[in-house]
C-alpha cells in the first residue's frame, strides 16, 4: 500500500492553530525586508539579533546549524491576510550559496494569493520583477478554476501568485478544504 493511500492520522499537536509563519535565509536581510515591503507590499513587524555561540554549541542544539554560525539579523513581515514570512540573514562556515530548485528535496516557494492575477502580473513586470511563463489559468482537475505565475525574488528566491476567485473544482465534493486568504475561517 503506497504511504500517500493510507487515511490521515487523528492525532494533532496539542493546541496546534495554524501556520504562524515560515523562515527564509536570505543574503542581505535589509534588501530582502525592502523587497517584501516596498514591492510585494507586506508590512515589517519586527526585526532583532545577532544570535551566535563563539565557544558552545548552541546554534547546532537549537537550530541544526554549524556551531558557529551567526544569525546577523532576523526580520519578520507579514503578507495581507496571510501568515508571517521570517527573513534570517546567517554567517556560517558550511553554508551553501546556492538555491535548491523546486524539484530538489528541500526546494520551496511562497505562494501568495492575489485577487486579480493580470494585473499583479503586469504590476510584477512594472517592477522589473524576473517572471516565469503565465498567468497559467488551470482548466482541468481539482485544481481548475485557479491561476498560477511563478516570479523571483532579487537574490532568487521562487515565488508563485495564485488566484482563485471562484473557488476550486475539488471543493464541490470535499470534506475538507484548503485554507484561504479570502475566506480564512471556512
Amino acid at each position: 500500500m503506497a504511504i500517500s493511500s493510507l487515511p490521515a492520522a487523528a492525532d494533532s499537536i496539542p493546541g496546534m492553530r495554524g501556520h504562524d509563519h515560515t523562515g527564509i535565509t536570505v543574503p542581505d536581510v535589509k534588501a530582502a525586508t525592502a523587497f517584501f515591503t516596498d514591492v510585494i507590499g507586506c508590512s515589517h513587524a519586527m526585526s532583532f539579533g545577532p544570535f551566535s555561540d563563539d565557544k558552545g554549541t548552541f546554534m547546532q542544539d537549537v537550530v541544526n546549524v554549524n556551531p558557529r554560525a551567526v544569525i546577523d539579523e532576523i526580520s519578520m513581515v507579514r503578507c495581507g491576510y496571510g501568515s508571517n514570512i521570517e527573513l534570517f540573514q546567517y554567517q556560517s562556515p558550511d553554508q551553501a550559496k546556492t538555491l535548491p530548485k523546486n524539484s530538489d528535496i528541500g526546494g520551496h516557494h511562497i505562494a501568495l494569493y492575489v485577487d486579480d492575477i493580470d494585473k499583479a502580473a503586469a504590476y510584477l513586470k512594472e517592477k522589473n520583477v524576473k517572471t516565469m511563463q503565465g498567468p497559467i489559468p488551470i482548466k482541468e482537475g481539482p485544481a481548475a478554476g485557479q491561476s498560477i505565475l511563478y516570479f523571483f525574488a532579487p537574490w532568487g528566491l521562487q515565488m508563485e501568485l495564485i488566484s482563485y476567485p471562484k473557488g476550486m473544482a475539488y471543493e464541490k465534493d470535499a470534506k475538507s478544504v484548503l485554507w484561504s486568504t479570502t475566506e480564512p475561517m471556512k
